[in-house]
């Protein structure tokens, strides 16, 4: 090596082996010891829990705290996501911050979208407009409302409820009750 003084960043960016010889780093420059890590560049993970509120725990090699942590995520994460390789970045290079910037798929795995594909969406004056392919469901616990391609609105529910202070009408080609 040319240089035999300097900080390990310094030598690991400016040394280059003369012509015939073999670089070797210092043993103390490997993770597992106390030596300061960069933390600059993508670390892979897992993620090893996910809470009520979607907040990631994760773990990951050289992690200084030796126990999970708590991380911020740019993609949705289920419990469903327990497990999985993740990918990621740590804020202002401080490993106690982890980031979570996805999850790492295996290949030929089809990749997930968090939101499905609209063919039209649309926002003017207060109004908002979806419009899909097949069809549109609205759905919360056991209560749903489907839009379908045929022109078939379906409105499930344990309890509906019509309401109205001006005129309620029922119209169709036929109104069938029970």
């Amino acid at each position: 090596m040319r240089s035999s003084s300097g900080t390990l960043l310094e030598l690991i960016t400016t040394t280059e082996p003369e012509p015939g010889e073999t670089e070797v780093l210092p043993e103390d420059t490997f993770a597992g010891d106390d030596s300061p890590r960069q933390w600059n560049t993508a670390v892979i993970g897992s993620v090893v829990s996910v809470d009520d509120n979607g907040v990631p725990s994760v773990d990951f090699p050289d992690n200084p705290r030796r126990s999970p942590l708590a991380a911020r995520t740019t993609v949705q994460l289920s419990r469903a996501d327990v497990g999985v390789a993740a990918v990621l970045l740590f804020e202002a290079g401080d490993p106690s911050r982890p980031i979570v910037m996805g999850k790492i798929v295996p290949p030929g795995c089809p990749a997930e979208t968090s939101i499905p594909a609209i063919a039209g969406m649309s926002s003017e004056a207060g109004r908002l407009t979806l419009a899909a392919n097949r069809e549109i469901v609205l759905s919360c616990g056991e209560s749903s409302v489907t839009l379908t391609r045929a022109g078939k609105v379906l409105i499930k529910g344990a309890y509906l409820l019509s309401r109205s202070t001006g005129v309620n009408r029922i119209k169709g080609g036929s109104v069938q009750i029970n």
